[in-house]
């Protein structure tokens, strides 16, 4: 077999390997799932109305429905890498490396596993959070079918950035709660965005904090292309951040695999 159908064979083995432990060990993607859907709740319904005075005059909750759910979308991607960090760091420090260096197996195969299967279950984990949201009101009905294939290829550009990020926090923790703590800030910067309120809501030593970071313009970008809002150069600057987190992601978690 040639090179390449070598590391397409081995890829494909550890990604149905990753794919089988999340299968059988649902609770860590369960557990981190779970806090964009209770955020999601939780300012729909308790702080719904309140929130969305930050919108503009006459807006109502509906329409903070709207303006939530793109930034919560993200958030879930945020929020499931810091599995695949755990995974990571599991896979480094439980001994399973050391066997896969006894065999004929392509070296990169084991990383790249890691990586298609993160951003596999991180569509998966957007579209179930999709589905509450949609359940509870949220609408896009200004959103053409080229806009939807937009906004899909924008999430899954994100997650393969972020998953390449988790990738290298995995790979320089001692251990999986080490882990768990380093890939914190891929929850915590949602936090700080755009996700809850506009940025001229916010004071005003507080919103270049908020605007220069990666989720605040994927957040615009995917608030456009759902909601039919302009998005100006937050396209741009979104998939500036997406190809450098990807490429220092990968040389990262390259340096340190090796």
């Amino acid at each position: 077999m040639s090179s390449l159908s070598l590391a397409v064979r081995d890829s494909s083995t550890m990604l149905r390997r990753n794919l089988l432990h999340a299968r059988r060990y649902p609770s860590l993607t369960l557990n981190l799932l779970l806090t964009p859907v209770m955020l999601l709740l939780l300012f729909v319904y308790i702080f719904g109305n309140a929130m969305s005075a930050g919108l503009g005059a006459g807006a109502d909750r509906a329409d903070y429905i709207a303006y939530l759910v793109p930034g919560l979308l993200l958030m879930t991607v945020g929020s499931t890498t810091i599995g695949t960090a755990v995974s990571v760091s599991n896979d480094m420090t439980e001994g399973i490396i050391a066997r896969f260096r006894t065999m004929a197996i392509h070296r990169g195969s084991v990383i790249i596993g890691h990586v298609v299967g993160s951003v596999l279950q991180c569509v998966l984990s957007v579209v179930l959070v999709g589905a509450v949201a949609v359940a509870i009101g949220f609408r896009s009905t200004d959103a053409t079918v080229l806009e939807w294939a937009a906004a899909f290829g924008l999430i899954t550009l994100f997650a393969l950035a972020l998953t390449w990020i988790a990738v290298g926090m995995g790979l320089v923790s001692p251990s999986a709660e080490a882990a768990s703590n380093n890939a914190m800030p891929l929850i915590f910067l949602p936090l700080i965005s755009s996700t809850f309120v506009p940025l001229h809501s916010m004071p005003g030593w507080f919103q270049p904090i908020a605007e220069y970071q990666p989720f605040t313009p994927a957040i615009e970008t995917l608030r456009g292309l759902l909601l039919g809002t302009a998005i100006g150069h937050n396209g741009w600057l979104a998939l500036a951040w997406c190809a450098g987190l990807a490429v220092l992601g990968y040389v990262w978690s390259a340096a340190k695999f090796d």
